[in-house]
């Protein structure tokens, strides 16, 4: 098992502060997710750079605050970690908002369908099964504001998109899917083995997919 520099108390802890401090950006975030999610019924090109701008903006929050103001008290890799997920943002930014290359659309295909259990997944049940784990909020890793929630998001808004996302904007959630599950793990944080779920399946679905024609999504 990997040896990390923090036990699970100091894990919890960071958490436990963070979510303290940065009350109610919590909920900001779920409005935030609800938005995208809602967003994606109504095809329209401000509406796709939104869906990029929020989950950027995930990514920016999450480099930034969390990672690099928060975790590095307990861990130097956090520096690290900041920096890539920062790069992750400023990728949704620049192909997302810039060049609206990401089209979102529901469809009830195997793609949207897996997507959507992802989204369910990382919005409402990883908070419960955290919670009946025994590290509830504030000690628990929250969604859109903390790094393994956020990413299973990712993966499941980018399985609603419509043609085929580049390979390289899958590095650093894939990356993030392995490195997290396996931390989480030697800690105990269980609900993240939901995190390595998505980076397998979001990452084999979609390397393979191809474009779907637009106006077979099921928008309404």
């Amino acid at each position: 098992m990997m040896e990390l520099p923090f036990s699970t108390e100091q894990f919890l802890e960071v958490f436990e502060t963070y979510n303290t401090a940065i009350w109610p950006a919590q909920i900001v975030a779920y409005l935030l997710g609800g938005l995208a999610i809602y967003l994606s019924y109504r095809p329209a090109a401000r509406n796709d750079r939104t869906i990029s701008l929020i989950l950027a903006g995930f990514w920016l929050w999450m480099g930034a605050i969390y990672h690099l103001t928060f975790f590095t008290s307990i861990n130097t890799a956090a520096y690290g970690f900041g920096v890539i997920f920062l790069i992750q943002g400023l990728l949704f930014l620049g192909v997302g908002v810039w060049k609206d290359w990401l089209k979102f659309r529901l469809k009830w295909d195997g793609y949207g369908i897996t997507g959507a259990v992802l989204i369910i997944y990382a919005m409402l049940f990883y908070p419960i099964v955290g919670a009946q784990l025994g590290h509830g909020y504030p000690y628990a890793p929250m969604f859109g504001v903390a790094p393994c929630p956020a990413t299973i998001f990712t993966f499941g808004m980018l399985l609603w998109t419509v043609k085929k996302v580049p390979w390289w904007i899958l590095v650093i959630p894939g990356l993030w899917s392995v490195i997290g599950f396996t931390a989480a793990i030697n800690l105990g944080i269980l609900e993240d083995m939901g995190l390595l779920v998505a980076g397998i399946l979001g990452i084999l679905l979609l390397m393979t997919k191809t474009d779907r024609r637009e106006n077979t999504i099921l928008t309404k």
